[in-house]
């Protein structure tokens, strides 16, 4: 037993704090883990619950569009047929939340399929205008059986997650961080346990180059369009869940355009990206809620730093500083700090010096 607790903390040692990309993201979910004992603010434990529920909202749409390169407008489709769909289970039915919400996702998964299939035809912006109609139409049919979807008032009196703020905000938070990690290894290029990452990678650069090595695209970008959508619609079921209320709201079209924004200044095929973007401008459009006309100066605010970003840092911000402070080994692929300069596994130097540049230039002409 200590013996595989001494190779643990060697392995943590050697392959963790040697990184600062993944000491930011250790940091960061230990800061989540505590972050109900720093505040007893309910309206920032609020907004931090929304944050982690949209965070995984926003994952699920980097899955699909950030690494498969299927553009979808229209996410909030997912996002929203699961809401209603685990609402109508727990009113008309009375079914346990634990078992509406995961009800809920698969029918976002069923919708995922569904939308996947212009996917084998169309690419592109064509592929996002399609996608982006589907929540229109559902927004049709919502409006169109009042008595059965509630209409503009939507479904209202869901049970609740639990009684307690903070036991909501650790139950979300712990579903988020599975949820995360499930997509984080079936994105993973250069996972050992599962080899879809590359897969998309391939179909996201050349769909075609794909096909033709033999590669079963129809396959997995239905996969892809599934799996979005059914950790869209857990996102869906918990935020339904948590504010009691599923309605058209979480089908309008500024819901799939925010998650592009998220997920674009924060990096697109990242992962982390969605969740760096949501947690830093979801709080701050919401704070400015408070400020004397809030509600005209977020958008103008989201606006001017969506742009500041795509002229400063097009690759999103967690990859911009991710460059800064990472640094590749050409040789062995090893990421090491950009500090050192010789490679922690092969000793291989990092940086060619000017010289040596130099010398490399003058052989190529």
């Amino acid at each position: 037993m200590i013996t595989r607790i001494k190779w643990v903390w060697m392995w943590f040692v050697k392959s963790v704090l040697v990184v600062p990309g993944r000491v930011i993201a250790l940091l960061f979910v230990f800061g989540t883990l505590v972050f109900p004992l720093l505040t007893s603010d309910e309206e920032i434990l609020r907004i931090a619950t929304f944050a982690a529920i949209f965070s995984l909202y926003a994952v699920s749409w980097d899955t699909l569009s950030g690494f498969t390169g299927q553009l979808c407008l229209g996410h909030a489709l997912f996002f929203g047929v699961a809401a209603y769909a685990s609402a109508l289970l727990d009113l008309h039915f009375g079914w346990s939340l634990w078992l509406t919400i995961p009800l809920g996702s698969c029918v976002g998964a069923l919708v995922g399929l569904i939308a996947g299939l212009p996917a084998l035809r169309l690419r592109g912006l064509y592929l996002g205008l399609v996608t982006m109609a589907l929540p229109i139409i559902l927004s049709g049919v919502i409006y169109f059986f009042t008595d059965f979807t509630g209409g503009e008032a939507g479904l209202y009196g869901l049970s609740r997650l639990t009684e307690s703020k903070v036991t909501a905000y650790y139950t979300i938070l712990g579903t988020v961080i599975c949820s995360i990690f499930v997509m984080f290894k079936f994105t993973d290029a250069k996972s050992k346990i599962v080899r879809t990452g590359l897969i998309l990678r391939a179909i996201r650069e050349d769909e075609v180059t794909a096909r033709a090595s033999g590669i079963d695209t129809v396959k997995f970008k239905l996969l892809a369009f599934a799996l979005s959508g059914f950790f869209a619609g857990i996102a869906g079921g918990l935020y339904a869940h948590y504010i009691r209320v599923a309605g058209p709201s979480t089908l309008e079209l500024i819901f799939s355009i925010q998650v592009i924004l998220w997920t674009i200044f924060g990096g697109m095929g990242t992962i982390y990206g969605p969740i760096a973007g949501v947690c830093i401008l979801y709080p701050l459009t919401e704070f400015a809620r408070t400020w004397p006309h809030g509600e005209e100066i977020r958008f103008i605010m989201l606006s001017l730093i969506l742009i500041l970003s795509l002229l400063f840092m097009p690759e999103g911000l967690t990859v911009w500083i991710r460059d800064k402070l990472e640094q590749e080994c050409t040789r062995c692929k090893v990421t090491n700090a950009s500090i050192r300069k010789t490679c922690r596994a092969c000793r291989a130097p990092l940086y060619l010096e000017k010289s040596q540049t130099a010398i490399k230039g003058a052989e190529v002409k």
